[in-house]
């Protein structure tokens, strides 16, 4: 049995952080019985200690120590080796890959597209929809080329963004629901409602759209969706609300929703995001031409 990239990627984490919890939360974006998991595995393969672990604090062993450099030397070989087939097969097919996780609408993409093709002659966009758990909206599995996604991102330093837009935050509704008359809905209103939640992996997005840190006490969550689709049907039948930005409240407008303006909230960044590493210029004129067209 050989160890994964994946190990390697887990171990790193835990060396640069010295906490499971930390690493589990803030990097990884799985559970921390999860973390310990894999890093008994990879122990138990290289039939060392990786770590000294106690209820204070968590160190490095020696062996830990020998493995963190080497490690990273591998993961960054693969990093720049995955980048340049990427960027090859790019360069062949001309083509961008942009992620998203609610529709983008707009407006924007026939304009984006427009100027994208008078600035980068010959090349084309594709469009892939990410699921909510992906906290960097396919760009962590190199999945897609740049997203257009709502911050909070992972601060890893793996990943760069430009706000476009700053938007409102409004709440869904179940059609016939006791706040639906109400032109505005104070967000104290809504403390304690049932919530739809992004998934847990979400991380610190998942936060944002339940306004976890503006609030007193915390938020009742009812179930989980991972797309935005799914969202809505679950708010549709009558399961709970969920927050939304003002201009995906126009996106998303059906008969057995209703979606009103929330006061009492600070408002959603929508951004282009890429990877912090991929200094290709056809990213550098996607972000330019999302930014003008939105902005202009």
């Amino acid at each position: 049995m050989e160890a994964h990239l994946r190990d390697l990627r887990y171990f790193t984490a835990v060396a640069e952080e010295l906490s499971f919890t930390k690493a589990a939360t803030e990097r990884l974006y799985i559970s921390q019985p999860a973390l310990s998991k894999q890093v008994r595995q990879l122990e138990n393969l290289l039939r060392v200690t990786l770590f000294d672990r106690d209820h204070q604090r968590v160190t490095l062993t020696a062996a830990g120590e020998a493995l963190l450099p080497r490690a990273k030397q591998l993961l960054q070989l693969w990093d720049d080796t995955r980048r340049e087939v990427s960027e090859a097969a790019a360069a062949r097919e001309a083509t961008l890959t942009v992620g998203f996780q609610t529709r983008i609408g707009r407006g924007l993409m026939p304009r984006v597209t427009a100027e994208l093709a008078e600035r980068l002659p010959g090349w084309r966009l594709l469009f892939r929809q990410i699921a909510w758990r992906d906290a960097t909206a396919g760009l962590g599995r190199a999945e897609v080329d740049v997203a257009v996604a709502w911050l909070p991102v992972p601060e890893s330093g793996d990943l760069a963004w430009r706000v476009v837009a700053t938007e409102d935050r409004w709440v869904a509704l179940p059609a016939g629901h006791r706040l639906a008359g109400l032109a505005e809905v104070p967000f104290a209103e809504l403390a304690d409602e049932p919530f739809i939640a992004l998934p847990a992996a979400a991380g610190a997005l998942r936060r944002f759209w339940l306004a976890a840190d503006e609030r007193e006490t915390p938020p009742t969550v009812v179930t989980e969706a991972e797309t935005a689709e799914e969202t809505f049907e679950a708010v549709a039948s009558g399961l709970g609300v969920v927050l939304l930005s003002a201009g995906n409240a126009e996106l998303y407008r059906r008969e057995d929703v209703v979606v009103r303006p929330v006061t009492g909230l600070t408002p959603a960044e929508l951004a282009v995001v890429w990877r912090s590493d991929d200094d290709r210029r056809a990213i550098r004129v996607f972000v330019d031409a999302f930014f003008h067209c939105l902005t202009s």
